[in-house]
């Protein structure tokens, strides 16, 4: 298949090194030439990388070089039987983007986004024939994360979602397939991970490094809360919950927070800036995220009693995350957004969870998950902590997510 793929950035060079491996000839597309320099030779040094790990060989390398041509005019995409765009996420921009490009390919191309936010069915809507569109999600590092969403708009032909799921599958991808709402399968299902140990923080229940090290310690997440959205970027993370939230009309449950707000608008974007929710420098990096217990210097018995003390506190805070994502996660299927099968290997293979959310309500206990929904609404008498119909459902019916 000939794949085209607009924009030479981080992302849209991924894309083409995965769809160039699994023997597509692909065309790179950018206006900026220095981009697309830059795109070829951080290929050659990851390929290189690779040779040197022993899991390609020059030959594998040559080939996979060979199937990408560098090109900065959209006319040079007109052979392509799938176009995939990574570029900014713009709605104007990718519609503009998108017509051209119906204007040189043949009816039967397929035209597809990498958005991770935008409506699938109003980039649909910008081409003549609307039916070829599609979302096609992949997460950062393209060659390295297995998941990979497709999300069909209200337009999409069923042969053309067929074709997408057979197509990255092949290219060794874990597909989960995805309804066209705000945020998709995981920048959804995900929100609570964050706004959930910020509210936590705000009210003053634990520190920073005391919420990521429950989350890691006793949740066995690889990475806590506010050491994810150090990485990942104060002002990026922020976007997308402000941007989930005022897709869902303000729903409570995506409600952004001042504590992410204020750091954003300080520059303390995490790691890209030198701080975050932590200090970044040559001398403390390497402990910024370490759990220390005050208690250490006390005597054995003291320590002891300082330990259990941690452990309950990080366990109410585990919990409390655990629940509100597992929440999202029944409320996404209770919606038909995805299945529960793809729900959670998006979660798993999207984002590192250590179990799939809707597995791990069956392992807690949907009563379990039900009992703590109604109490944290019964002390917050917010619509936030409001407990999905469908745990609701099953409770009462005594059912499991899988059986």
């Amino acid at each position: 298949m000939n794949i085209g793929v607009i924009g030479a950035g981080t992302m849209g060079s991924g894309i083409a090194q995965v769809a160039a491996t699994a023997g597509c000839v692909v065309s790179l597309f950018d206006t900026n030439q220095t981009a697309l320099e830059t795109a070829k030779a951080k290929l050659e040094k990851i390929l290189n990388r690779l040779i040197e790990k022993g899991r390609i060989d020059t030959v594998e390398k040559n080939r996979i070089q060979g199937n990408i041509q560098y090109v900065n005019s959209l006319k040079e995409l007109a052979d392509a039987d799938l176009t995939i765009e990574a570029i900014i996420e713009n709605l104007d921009i990718k519609r503009k983007v998108f017509q051209e490009l119906e204007s040189y390919v043949s009816d039967t191309s397929i035209i597809a986004s990498n958005t991770s936010s935008l409506s699938i069915a109003s980039i649909a809507a910008s081409l003549e024939k609307p039916e070829r569109c599609i979302g096609i999600h992949f997460f950062n590092p393209a060659p390295l994360m297995k998941l990979v969403e497709v999300i069909p708009a209200v337009q999409t032909s069923q042969g053309v979602l067929d074709t997408c799921v057979a197509e990255i599958t092949r290219w060794k991808k874990v597909v989960a397939v995805a309804k066209d709402t705000p945020g998709f399968i995981v920048n959804r299902v995900a929100r609570p991970f964050y706004g959930e140990a910020l509210r936590m923080y705000e009210e003053g229940i634990a520190d920073f490094a005391t919420i990521d090290w429950a989350m890691k310690s006793i949740g066995g997440f690889r990475m806590g809360p506010f050491e994810l959205m150090d990485f990942i970027g104060n002002d990026v993370n922020y976007t997308v919950t402000e941007t989930v939230f005022n897709a869902f009309y303000q729903d409570p449950r995506y409600k952004p927070s001042f504590t992410q707000q204020r750091h954003s608008q300080a520059g303390y974007l995490g790691r890209k800036s030198g701080r975050g929710y932590y200090h970044y420098t040559d001398e403390n990096a390497n402990n910024a995220f370490a759990k220390v217990r005050k208690g250490d210097s006390q005597p054995e018995g003291e320590q002891s009693d300082k330990a259990n003390s941690d452990e309950v506190v990080g366990t109410q805070i585990f919990d409390r995350v655990l629940v509100m994502l597992i929440n999202e996660a029944a409320d996404a299927l209770f919606w038909n957004v995805a299945s529960a099968e793809d729900i959670d290997s998006a979660m798993t293979k999207g984002v590192n969870y250590p179990k799939g959310l809707l597995a791990w309500a069956d392992e807690k206990g949907i009563d379990w998950c039900v009992t703590m929904m109604d109490t944290l609404y019964d002390e917050y008498r917010e619509d936030r902590y409001r407990c999905s119909p469908l745990l609701r459902r099953m409770n009462k019916e005594g059912k499991n997510f899988f059986e």
